[in-house]
């Protein structure tokens, strides 16, 4: 593949990537690549975490990249999710894991890293912590809290100072030449470029995904919070959250309750649904409804689609039926991963966690 096709295919993942320059002279290096994502199990899988990190994912590796996921048992329990409970967040990063296994990642190219193995593996990590941490001041770091999904004035927690410094130095112990995560981890990725060069390392590439929308999201309920941890704080409300295994009825009540307004296409969750999982996946996306109400609709391309609505002729209430519709149809094989054997019991086990933020 050419350097061209490759930045095409990586570009459709990153909505900002510092530098493009350095990204293109890393391509035309001709070494293999390694991207990194950090996932820290709390909870049920979300469609954002399941789908759409696949999707990304595929894209890099088609062009070419080895991919490994840390699987970050340890910033889970510095972050108290799961009341900080060792044993029930790794029991929630193998369920994960069986998610990706269930929604079509190509799990050919991507390692799957546990931190906590990989902490007791590598002692110059702890060297690593410690260097960065010389070389950078608490109030730098502690910019960084939104990585946490936490506001920059919730300081009560000292993991708050490890938790950035840690992450930091996955990327030189993980040998990643790309830090592959959502725009809400950017100022950590940004606290690494300007610290590494302190500590003879080079500057990773920063490819920072979308944030998919919750459902009930809307500017008007940010109130003063920045939109990247709104959208993040939003994943842990149940109902503007599609999770992995939600039923074909939860799905359809959620996208009843969305937040979608007529002719209206800024921040509307249920187009992005349909733009950043929908068709991604899918050649076509099908609405019915009454001949009365002008009959059935059939859609190839998103941009089709976001006129038809910003034109009126497709209403919020048809737009949210047919997405659900769809939607339903993508997690239909993850749903049979889950009906039975192991998968069935770890997801019981998910389910009966209390979660905590």
């Amino acid at each position: 593949m050419k350097t061209s096709d490759k930045l095409t295919l990586i570009k459709e993942v990153g909505e900002e990537i510092i530098t493009e320059e350095d990204l293109i002279k890393l391509l035309e290096s001709k070494k293999q690549l390694i991207a990194y994502d950090g996932f820290e199990p709390s909870g049920q899988i979300h469609i954002a975490q399941g789908l759409l990190r696949a999707i990304n994912i595929n894209k890099l590796t088609s062009a070419g990249i080895k991919f490994k996921i840390l699987v970050a048992d340890y910033f889970a329990m510095l972050n108290n999710k799961l009341g900080g409970d060792l044993e029930k967040i790794q029991t929630t990063g193998k369920y994960a894991i069986e998610v990706w296994k269930s929604c079509g990642m190509d799990l050919k190219n991507v390692e799957f890293v546990w931190a906590s193995e990989f902490y007791q593996k590598n002692p110059d990590y702890w060297k690593t912590v410690m260097k960065l941490a010389i070389n950078s001041t608490v109030t730098r770091v502690l910019r960084c809290s939104q990585i946490m999904g936490r506001e920059e004035g919730d300081k009560s927690k000292a993991s708050q100072i490890m938790y950035p410094l840690m992450q930091a130095a996955d990327i030189i112990h993980l040998n990643a030449d790309i830090a592959q995560l959502g725009l809400d981890q950017r100022k950590v990725n940004m606290l690494a470029r300007d610290i590494f060069p302190k500590i003879g390392k080079e500057k990773p590439i920063a490819i920072h995904h979308h944030m998919l929308l919750g459902l009930q999201f809307s500017q008007s309920n940010l109130e003063g919070i920045d939109r990247k941890i709104a959208m993040k704080m939003s994943k842990s409300k149940l109902d503007t959250a599609i999770f992995m295994t939600d039923s074909e009825q939860e799905v359809q009540r959620k996208f009843k309750k969305a937040h979608c307004i007529d002719t209206i296409i800024e921040d509307n969750p249920v187009l992005e649904y349909a733009k950043y999982i929908v068709f991604e996946l899918m050649e076509e996306l099908k609405i019915e409804r009454p001949e009365q109400y002008g009959g059935n609709l059939s859609f190839k391309s998103y941009e089709e689609l976001e006129n038809t609505f910003l034109s009126g002729t497709l209403k919020s209430i048809d737009l949210k039926t047919g997405v659900a519709f769809a939607i339903n149809k993508l997690l239909e094989p993850t749903r049979t991963h889950f009906s039975k054997g192991n998968p069935k019991r770890l997801l019981e086990q998910v389910q009966s966690f209390q979660v905590t933020r």
